[in-house]
């Protein structure tokens, strides 16, 4: 496999250094909680190898709110990142082939890239609302199609689709003998009921998840994926031991502790993130530089500059973080044009957003014309 960095990382906020950005707007996950406000005990942990599975209790109790699995159906793994490539490299050779919806996250584009599989990307445009077409991604499978990559609510555009288009995607995967690999990290922060788990609809189905983006506890690393499919489950545990035998049990300990509490926890979090949520929609409604399609769920969005706005656009992320100190993911972290970017409106605290989105608007002002 021939690996190569991403931008979305190497100009990530925590490579740039913390120290250097003001109004952190790349985010793509509400704040960070610190240790001391979450009340976790280690002090009878005994730090030895954990079960190559992961946690059982915490398995159950990812799997108790959702029909048709169980703690057997759910393997841990080191964050979301860790199941995708647990995935994308255990299941896909070079001659097999892939539809992946575009824009995405970095990873379910590169990592398949660097298995030398055949990509067929199904590019979601702006003037479509970014909805997802079924009937795109139909006529893309071949043959050799092993699977179906989308997320839900989707990264970066915030958009959710429809109960019925993940149905109609299930039967896709049903029909042409491959599997939907539905990533829903975002699952937990949705502003509407949403669809169920997806591996809960059929075998065919792989739904992978983590506490990163919803939760504020990334520096955990602690993911899973789900598919009631058992010689999958033994893939992927075959794949996880050999890359890295277990989880932390510490990051498993902590992860348990935290979501049998998680309402606790997770009520200040959507007020927060309700609330940045309406300054950010009060700020683009009537923007007179900039358009968006409304998220319906996660904390980011992608809006872009109307088509008649001439700005120079490298000066403008240049002065944004520069003189403004403040950082937004440009459209290149997901090969599309940096008159889109990405948005986040979980992580900041209210005052610190509602300042960069006014330093967003100054750096407009300076770099326009």
């Amino acid at each position: 496999m021939q690996y190569k960095r991403m931008p979305i990382e190497i100009e990530s906020p925590e490579s740039l250094g913390y120290d250097s950005i003001e109004c952190n707007l790349a985010e793509s996950s509400v704040r960070d909680v610190l240790f001391k406000d979450i009340n976790i005990n280690l002090n009878d942990l005994v730090i030895a190898y954990g079960d190559h599975i992961g946690k059982p209790a915490l398995r159950e109790l990812i799997a108790y709110d959702h029909k048709n699995i169980s703690a057997d159906d759910v393997l841990l793994t080191v964050g979301a990142a860790g199941a995708l490539f647990i995935i994308n490299s255990s299941l896909l050779k070079k001659e097999d082939h892939l539809i992946v919806i575009r824009p995405n996250y970095a990873t379910n584009i590169e990592t398949p890239r660097a298995i030398g599989c055949e990509i067929s990307f199904i590019d979601l445009y702006f003037e479509e609302r970014y909805e997802l077409n079924v009937d795109k991604i139909k006529a893309a499978i071949k043959a050799n199609t092993k699977l179906i990559s989308i997320t839900t609510p989707h990264n970066p555009t915030g958009t959710t689709p429809g109960e019925n288009q993940l149905h109609a995607l299930v039967k896709l995967a049903e029909e042409n003998s491959c599997y939907l690999l539905v990533d829903e990290t975002y699952r937990d922060i949705s502003f509407q009921t949403p669809p169920p788990l997806a591996a809960t609809l059929s075998k065919n189905v792989i739904s992978i998840s983590s506490v990163s983006k919803a939760y504020g506890i990334p520096g955990i690393r602690l993911g899973w994926i789900i598919t009631q499919e058992k010689s999958l489950q033994h893939l992927f545990l075959a794949a996880k031991e050999q890359i890295h035998i277990c989880n932390s049990i510490v990051d498993e300990e902590i992860c348990y502790q935290y979501l049998i509490k998680k309402e606790k926890y997770t009520t200040a979090i959507q007020k927060e993130i309700r609330t940045c949520f309406t300054i950010l929609k009060n700020w683009i409604s009537n923007h007179p530089h900039l358009e968006w399609v409304e998220p319906t769920g996660g904390v980011v969005c992608f809006p872009r500059f109307k088509k008649e706005i001439k700005i120079d656009i490298e000066k403008f992320y240049s002065v944004l973080l520069e003189v403004y100190k403040t950082y937004i993911g440009p459209g290149h972290w997901f090969e599309q044009s940096k008159r889109s970017f990405r948005l986040g409106f979980g992580w900041e605290r209210t005052e610190a957003f509602e300042k960069g989105l006014k330093n967003i608007d100054k750096a407009i002002a300076d770099c326009e014309g």
